[in-house]
């Protein structure tokens, strides 16, 4: 009998969300943060003058050699997000002042999300892929913006435009272009198919 929850990876981050989208997906996952300096690596991208893409590219692939050398033979998951809106690369917000301002800024615009996965062994980079979504904020009023952030508290401060999709975020949005999982944190389609090929998970 074939088992469809037979693999192990390692994540090379301290994300709940994206651990749980590959527990889901029947994997289990041991999570070892990278502790890569991102907003160096993302200056640096950006007074070279590379763009968000390249830059997420680069951040999944440090965190995941990093961590790999940790972890003899196991393959390791890195990944990471920009959000890019009117040529700016928005960060986690600090605090819910800025968590504010950014959703502020965002409201009745179009962002893109761009996401980034990669897979190393032994310190080796395996493989890379960088998707795209587009996602269209509504004009949501102040007081449905106050109240957003008074119920999601310090949940807004975890992600990028201070907001999770797959929650009360929704609310925040009339449409949105681009894969699920991605905007989530992972393309995770793309990654099953690699560990298939690997044979961590099953064919």
């Amino acid at each position: 009998m074939t088992t469809l929850c037979r693999g192990t990876v390692v994540l090379a981050s301290a994300s709940a969300a994206r651990a749980a989208l590959l527990e889901r997906a029947g994997l289990e996952v041991v999570r070892d943060a990278a502790g890569v300096d991102e907003a160096a690596v993302k200056a640096s991208f950006r007074q070279e003058g590379f763009d968000a893409a390249s830059c997420a590219a680069a951040l999944a692939e440090a965190k995941a050699t990093r961590v790999a050398d940790r972890h003899r033979d196991a393959l390791v998951v890195g990944a990471d997000q920009i959000l890019v809106h009117d040529e700016r690369w928005l960060d986690k917000p600090r605090d819910l002042t800025e968590a504010r301002a950014q959703l502020a800024g965002l409201r009745g615009r179009r962002h893109e999300l761009i996401t980034a996965v990669a897979v190393a062994r032994n310190g080796a980079a395996l493989w890379r892929h960088v998707d795209r979504a587009f996602l269209y904020m509504r004009a949501f009023s102040d007081a449905f913006l106050e109240a957003y952030l008074d119920t999601v508290g310090d949940a807004a401060l975890t992600s990028v435009g201070a907001y999770q999709l797959e929650g009360l975020g929704a609310q925040l949005f009339a449409r949105v272009e681009g894969d699920y999982f991605s905007i989530l944190g992972l393309p995770l389609l793309p990654l099953l198919e690699f560990l298939r090929e690997h044979e961590v998970l099953p064919r």
